[in-house]
């Protein structure tokens, strides 16, 4: 039996994304950290390809682009930065039942991989809802989270998409309370469009290279 490859963001047979769909994606990089965060990168705009690639993830289970999307988040970070451990921002319990899973968490555990860091569950989400659908006001006032451990000094945080900053900026506050002296932030998708810093090749290129050159394995934290 074959199987044909077929791309989340296009439903096109090919790789996942095609080139037709990270010519479509344009690259951001870092952007302004909302407090307490001390830094933000993005991988790219959540427009066009990149936000059907994501929407595709997230609400029909397509995983397909994960290990992409996971070394586009890569290769938006700078080379040292100083973290740690990953953790990423959980969604509902209700949403996770409803879904089967955590887009957040499979993106944290991919980079993880990529930038050999472990990928840890620090946080608990304490709200009920969640951000989609809720407007700029409505997600500036959520969400909540509680920290399930207490976590290292430095820790990067990830999330699937950026829109207020409301969700990463409760995070990084929730583990900032449990002990962390610096909390970074890194995502795939940003909105509303920020400034671009590199081009939609250049976001394709890196990505596709640290893929293929890049396997470190995960490592149990010291801390643990």
């Amino acid at each position: 039996m074959l199987f044909v490859r077929v791309c989340a963001g296009c439903g096109g047979p090919g790789p996942s994304p095609c080139g037709r769909c990270t010519a479509d994606m344009r690259a951001v990089g870092e952007m302004p950290p909302p407090e307490p965060l001390s830094g933000l990168w993005a991988a790219f705009a959540y427009a066009g390809a990149g936000r059907e690639l994501l929407a595709r993830l997230k609400y029909r289970n397509q995983r397909s682009s994960v290990r992409w999307l996971a070394s586009a988040m890569a290769a938006a970070l700078p080379p040292e930065l100083p973290a740690a451990v990953l953790t990423w921002a959980p969604t509902s319990a209700q949403r996770r039942r409803r879904r089967g899973f955590d887009q957040a968490e499979l993106l944290a555990r991919a980079l993880g991989r990529e930038v050999g860091l472990p990928a840890v569950s620090l946080l608990k989400r304490v709200d009920a809802a969640g951000q989609t659908g809720r407007s700029r006001s409505q997600r500036s006032c959520a969400p909540e989270f509680s920290s399930r451990r207490p976590p290292p000094a430095t820790v990067l945080v990830v999330d699937d998409v950026i829109t207020t900053g409301a969700t990463l900026q409760a995070a990084a506050k929730s583990l900032i309370r449990a002990g962390a002296e610096r909390v970074d932030g890194v995502v795939a998708g940003a909105t509303p469009l920020p400034s671009s810093r590199s081009s939609a090749q250049q976001l394709s290129s890196v990505a596709t290279m640290r893929t293929h050159n890049s396997t470190p394995a995960e490592r149990e934290p010291p801390w643990m």
